[in-house]
């Protein structure tokens, strides 16, 4: 069964929280470079004061019985890429496997469809990210392209999958 949740904006009071959470390599392997492992108390504060400047706010934390355990955001693109908006996602590990982030997405989504002028939402998980790709595809996103060995992680080349969902199959 699925423990209670709900997005929120992050606050400085998330800190502690966030630190703990997020300094597990298991998390980090998954994350692009500027997710840092091991996660310190000055990044969580670096990357609270960024996600709290949106207007509207648009990273939120995943927050299970009052902690912050992982977060999620929308992120709209610009220019010629103004009708699509990127979602990233992370959750502590303790809590996978329990449809929280499946959860999550769905909640994202209609959030970014509704907040923003756009058509698509897309994410960008490592080819080695399987459980990633399986709440995307539970979420109707659509795996749209596979580029072969284009991420460095860790010393090692990985596949980079495009999935995306279009406002149309909401």
């Amino acid at each position: 069964m699925q423990p209670p949740f709900k997005l929120r904006p992050w606050a400085i009071t998330d800190l502690a929280s966030l630190v703990e959470h997020a300094n597990n390599w298991n998390v980090a392997k998954n994350m692009t470079d500027k997710f840092p492992f091991p996660y310190s108390e000055a990044a969580g504060r670096g990357f609270i004061a960024f996600a709290t400047q949106g207007d509207p706010v648009h990273i939120f934390a995943i927050e299970v019985d009052g902690q912050a355990v992982g977060g999620i955001g929308i992120h709209p693109q610009d220019d010629i890429h103004r009708r699509n908006a990127e979602l990233g996602y992370w959750l502590a590990e303790p809590f996978w496997g329990q449809g929280i982030v499946s959860a999550a997405i769905g909640q994202a989504v209609d959030f970014a469809f509704q907040t923003y002028d756009i058509d698509r939402v897309f994410a960008r998980p490592f080819g080695t990210n399987i459980g990633s790709q399986c709440v995307l595809e539970k979420n109707g996103f659509v795996l749209e392209g596979r580029f072969e060995k284009v991420l460095v992680k860790n010393g090692k080349l990985l596949d980079e999958l495009v999935y995306a969902i279009r406002r149309a199959a909401r």
